[in-house]
């Protein structure tokens, strides 16, 4: 995808987001654990590691408290992810992505994450290493279709 294409993107992305928190909410046309799996073979056949998997909801069922379906993916590039924080430590914090996949009371199912134009600005990151981070919006709006 050219540069072109992805401030596009990221624009749109900026009109969804949360003002105040820099969330983005996608809604997904399948079940949380649905997406999640559509999420991990779309990340597998990009070749971005995943790191970690926490399933909230599931660990709330173990300590006897319900929670509704919810999933963390921590992913990521070191390619990608690497000059981003040599460019601006802080963003560390942030990195590995995240994605969460959760249902809402309607049960709905809905895909999170944190604007790329969000975390450009909250660590003050070249605007060359946009990119690096933008890659996160192709990658919830691929598995909430």
């Amino acid at each position: 995808m050219g540069g072109w294409a992805i401030r596009l993107s990221l624009e749109e992305t900026t009109m969804n987001a949360h003002k105040e928190n820099g969330l983005v909410d996608i809604p997904s046309n399948h079940s949380v654990e649905e997406t999640v799996e559509k999420l991990k073979r779309i990340l597998q056949a990009k070749g971005i590691t995943l790191f970690a998997l926490v399933d909230h909801s599931g660990e709330a069922g173990k300590a006897g408290m319900q929670m509704r379906p919810t999933r963390l993916l921590i992913f990521g590039n070191p390619k990608a992810g690497t000059p981003v924080m040599l460019a601006a430590p802080s963003s560390a914090i942030d990195l590995p992505l995240k994605i969460l996949i959760w249902e809402d009371a309607q049960e709905k199912v809905w895909v999170t994450y944190n604007s790329p134009i969000y975390l450009q600005e909250r660590h003050n990151l070249p605007p060359e290493l946009l990119q690096n981070v933008g890659v996160i919006e192709t990658l919830a709006k691929k598995a909430a279709e």
